[in-house]
Order: structure tokens, then C-alpha cells, then sequence
């Protein structure tokens, strides 16, 4: 699995997996929504196993830029706001310091 999959389905995970607690708690949805939750979760921890660097700090670090831009995908994909363009402009940003901190040359 490739650094990019690997990202994109952790976002994906984390962001499913926070959002069954937010409906459990903030939309008075059933309790049963946290067991798809932490199952999500589960694999959002997995997945950001699958990047390959040598180092946790580092993937995760990296990973800040990735989740902030799917974040703002979800905002509008499922709760349908629109991301403004200080939303777009701050996700490039990011995504620009997370491929400098994974990517960026490194001594030996």
C-alpha cells in the first residue's frame, strides 16, 4: 500500500470514527453508533502503521496536513458546507508542510 493510500483511508477512518461519537453525542443518535466508531478508529491506528518512515512522530506529523484536508472534503462531501477560501488556502498549506516533513531529504 502506497504512503498516499495509506493516508488517505487513515483520514477517512479517523474522521468516520470521531463523527459516530459527535452523532452519539451531539445528535442524540444510539449508543450503537460507537461500535462502528471504535472499529474505525481501530483502523485509522492500523493504516498509519502502513506509511512508510522511519519514525511514528514524523508519520504523524505528516499525516496533521492530510487529515485537515479531508476534514474540509467531509465538511462539504457529508455535512454539506461548503469550504470557504481560507479553508482551501490553509489545507494547502498544510498538505505543503506535510510533504516537506515526510518528504524533505534527510542526512544519514
Amino acid at each position: 500500500m502506497t504512503t498516499a493510500w495509506a493516508y488517505i483511508g487513515a483520514a477517512l477512518a479517523e474522521i468516520a470514527g470521531c463523527f459516530a461519537f459527535w452523532a452519539w453525542l451531539r445528535m442524540d443518535k444510539s449508543v450503537w453508533w460507537l461500535a462502528p466508531g471504535v472499529a474505525s478508529l481501530a483502523l485509522f491506528a492500523y493504516l498509519l502503521t502502513l506509511v512508510d518512515a522511519d519514525h511514528a512522530g514524523r508519520t504523524y506529523a505528516a499525516y496533521g496536513g492530510v487529515y485537515i484536508a479531508a476534514a474540509l472534503i467531509w465538511l462539504w462531501a457529508v455535512e454539506g458546507a461548503k469550504p470557504d477560501r481560507w479553508d482551501l488556502i490553509g489545507a494547502a498549506v498544510c498538505l505543503g508542510g506535510a510533504a516537506i516533513i515526510l518528504f524533505g531529504p534527510r542526512g544519514s
